[in-house]
């Protein structure tokens, strides 16, 4: 049998209810592979297991007891390490009958596409320790992948949640934006990290919704999914653009998914995104210059300093101009870039009246080796043989995060030569995070899902 702790959440959550493991059980086997593997992953930093194993015993004698602690009762799971105690996030989980018993690795910049962090040093993919699991949310997705966690959350506001879930080879959503309280930066959006599809809506469950004071007047109901089978489902599709090149490994995967879908019902018409993905990124990047300027960035800053304390090599021209860029935005470049985003968020409305998702890759490439330069404006990525600019890979996440819509990131293969995962991206209409995610279900169920990396499945089966 499987091992339980490379099930997705809600099987979990089924042989909890049927008894067929413990949450101490759970828990135990789940801090035995962290004492295993993290060392190799460095994926989680901090655990509290003595407070998580009483919790699980409590949640144990409750359901002995006929008592409901919630949709997530008894569930292990950790939070990215920027995750406070007190956040809405946190509470809700908790609130739900979860067990958050640690705290993952992220980068000291959040939006790091690599993963740079001296205090803490880097998280290793469980797919190749020598490549990155990308920020914020790798030290997430590389504990999900390896069987440490059973559920996580990110913010993501640079893709910073689907990138991580691409490069391990897991699923990530990105909300609608405002669906879910606790981030109120323009564009950022709180999202689950999972093994499965169902995890994922599950988790949005649980955290949607108006924040308490808000809740006052308001309340949230995401609409139900538009079709009930692949075949009732009309999909528009998008591979490769000239302004951000794919890599012929990770095109060929998309591919070789995208022929099984329509193979199996799933009615497809190839055409580009309703914005020139040029556009769309150039709106991204100036949007995001504005939540930098606000008081949401000031950790960010912070950071920024710490690094020009302890490497004063990084202090060139180059970068300054750029935190210099960052810091004085005026408000009238701001107001241009969301008079462009209310353009383009009106094309994408249009384009979801025709169809109900529209597929494209999550990044351009597979996850790279580790770079720790900390000026991400020097590094490149590799496309196809030829260094390409670092900023290449937020291109294809700037169509969802830029219009605020949903969108997830679906494991749908390994590419034949590095051997690494390659996720494909369901971007969703705005508020309608259940249609993404029901797509992002039914592509699961024809081509692709979870597989664990080699090096972390265990050599025995284990009973759930």
């Amino acid at each position: 049998m499987t091992d339980p702790a490379l099930l997705p959440a809600t099987e979990l959550l089924a042989a909890l209810r049927e008894r067929r493991i413990s949450s101490r059980e759970l828990l135990e086997l789940q801090l035995q592979r962290i004492e295993r593997y993290n060392r190799k992953l460095n994926a989680l930093l901090s655990l509290d297991a003595e407070r998580a194993l009483a919790e699980a015993d409590v949640a144990d004698e409750a359901r002995a007891r006929g008592r409901d602690l919630g949709p997530l009762h008894g569930l292990p799971m950790t939070l990215r390490d920027t995750f406070e105690a007190d956040s809405d996030a946190w509470m809700r989980l908790r609130a739900a009958g979860a067990i958050v018993f640690g705290t993952s690795n992220a980068p000291s910049l959040a939006p790091d596409g690599n993963f740079y962090n001296p205090p803490f040093g880097h998280t290793n993919n469980p797919w190749d320790l020598t490549h990155t699991t990308g920020g914020s949310a790798g030290g997430a997705a590389a504990a999900l992948a390896a069987g440490l966690t059973n559920l996580e959350l990110g913010v993501d506001l640079a893709g910073t949640v689907r990138r991580p879930a691409h490069f391990s080879g897991v699923y990530g959503l990105k909300p609608s934006y405002g669906a879910v309280p606790g981030s109120d930066a323009d564009m950022s959006a709180i999202g689950p990290l999972a093994r499965g599809v169902d995890d994922l809506e599950l988790a949005l469950d649980v955290l949607a919704g108006p924040d308490d004071q808000a809740a006052i007047a308001w309340n949230l109901e995401l609409p139900q999914p538009r079709a009930g089978w692949l075949g009732d489902y009309r999909v528009g599709v998008w591979l490769d653009d000239p302004a951000a090149p794919v890599d012929g490994e990770v095109l060929g995967v998309l591919r070789a998914a995208i022929d099984k879908l329509a193979e199996a019902g799933l009615e497809i018409v190839e055409r580009p995104a309703p914005v020139p993905l040029d556009d769309a990124r150039r709106v991204h990047r100036e949007l995001l210059m504005g939540v930098y300027c606000s008081g949401m960035a000031e950790g960010a800053f912070a950071a920024l300093k710490q690094l020009a304390a302890t490497t004063p090599h990084s202090e060139d021209e180059s970068e300054a101009m750029y935190r210099a860029r960052l810091l004085t935005q005026t408000k009238r470049e701001w107001s241009d870039a969301d008079l462009e985003r209310r353009a383009m968020r009106e094309r994408w409305a249009e384009l979801f009246l025709e169809f109900d998702a529209f597929l494209c890759p999550v990044a351009p490439h597979v996850a790279p080796p580790h770079d720790p330069n900390p000026e991400l404006d020097a590094r490149t990525v590799t496309i196809n043989g030829e260094p390409r600019p670092y900023w290449d890979q937020l291109g294809w996440i700037a169509y969802a995060s830029a219009a605020y819509l949903p969108a997830v990131s679906v494991p749908v293969g390994l590419t034949s030569e590095s051997r690494l995962p390659v996720g494909l991206q369901v971007i969703g209409p705005y508020l309608e995070d259940r249609t993404a995610l029901d797509v992002a279900r039914r592509v699961s169920e024809v081509v692709g899902g979870f597989e664990a990396p080699p090096p972390f499945v265990a050599p025995t089966a284990v009973r759930a």
